[in-house]
């Protein structure tokens, strides 16, 4: 696809419509190392709020994908939920190249997610990590309720510490039927994300105390699509 040609959408009523696509290229090794993790910051804020208000940049993927092929500079490192209805890239209004992203269920870490991100960070130039929970969070729910299914219930270890630290001064009703009680949950289980992270990784602790970049976390609101950084 040229720098002249458009891409053509048709709507609900089968009208064609073209848009002239504003982004073709990736980021570039030179553009990554200008940025920080303010900046990148800002950058998903922005994106976020396109997203919210249905003003997603148009952008020529065919081109992105062939000029990202001899390496990748991407901004930030992000760890979402595996929930499907969480589409990240658009979410924070990014295009090929422009993301790390990683997805587990109850977004946690462990030896291979850690692993992934310092290979984001330290080898690959990214300014942030990015912990991004959600809420009706099925995942959190499951482990509220304590479910016990298969490799679940190994998966939802991972959050049960969060559930029982919060149910000790907690005095409302404990179960996923509590919105409340899930909501604290969720955002409480991203802090103690971004802490394993911080723990158990030596390098990327290094590279947030040296100002190399930002480890940070945010709760996607499912009903209107805005992330609230925490």
């Amino acid at each position: 696809m040229s720098q002249n040609s458009k891409l053509t959408f048709y709507s609900e009523n089968g009208q064609e419509t073209e848009i002239k696509p504003l982004i073709e290229k990736v980021l570039t090794a030179e553009e990554q190392a200008k940025l920080t993790p303010d900046s990148v910051i800002q950058s998903l804020k922005d994106g976020n709020y396109r997203f919210v208000n249905n003003d997603l940049t148009a952008r020529d993927h065919t081109a992105q994908i062939r000029k990202a092929t001899d390496g990748q500079y991407p901004k930030a490192v992000i760890l979402s939920c595996l929930d499907s209805r969480i589409p990240v890239e658009d979410v924070f209004d990014k295009g090929i190249g422009d993301l790390f992203v990683g997805r587990v269920a109850g977004n946690f870490v462990n030896e291979d997610m850690l692993g992934s991100m310092e290979f984001g960070c330290k080898v690959a130039g990214s300014k942030l990590i990015l912990v991004l929970g959600h809420e009706h969070c099925g995942a959190v729910k499951a482990a509220v309720d304590n479910v016990k299914l298969g490799n679940i219930t190994a998966m939802l270890s991972k959050i049960r510490p969060v559930v029982e630290k919060l149910s000790k001064d907690y005095k409302g009703d404990k179960t996923s039927a509590n919105e409340e009680f899930v909501h604290m949950v969720c955002e409480h289980n991203v802090l103690k994300t971004i802490n394993d992270i911080r723990v158990n990784s030596p390098i990327l602790k290094e590279m947030e105390d040296n100002g190399e970049i930002k480890i940070v976390g945010g709760v996607y609101d499912m009903d209107t699509g805005q992330v609230d950084f925490l």
